[in-house]
């Protein structure tokens, strides 16, 4: 297993035990493929959910562009509620991760298709 399918069986662990899901790999793999290079960042690799700068990053340029939402309160919204359900005292939210529960709250799982 390479670098990046260890990062991937670390996300999935994360959405079991931290979200209390089961994550689809298919869909979780394509995600982090998506997310490009910043998975080995470790300052990339994660979201700072308590830097407001960063969840709009988010929202720019996951959700709106990535994505293709409209821009409305409702994507905060969204961001707020995976940041709960990662869990808001979770140190580490991965950016993958993060993504995942993105994609899945707004049913836009046919982009990566």
């Amino acid at each position: 297993m390479g670098k990046r399918d260890d990062l991937i069986a670390k996300y999935a662990d994360d959405l079991k035990a931290k979200c209390g899901m089961e994550p689809d790999m298919d869909l979780l793999t394509k995600v982090t493929i998506g997310c490009g290079p910043s998975i080995y960042n470790a300052d990339a690799s994660t979201v700072a959910a308590s830097q407001e700068a960063e969840l709009e990053t988010v929202k720019k340029n996951f959700l709106i562009k990535k994505l293709g939402l409209s821009d409305g309160p409702e994507l905060m919204d969204a961001i707020q509620s995976a940041v709960e359900t990662y869990g808001r005292s979770e140190r580490n939210k991965y950016r993958a991760v993060m993504y995942y529960l993105l994609v899945k709250h707004f049913g836009k799982e046919a982009i990566y298709g």
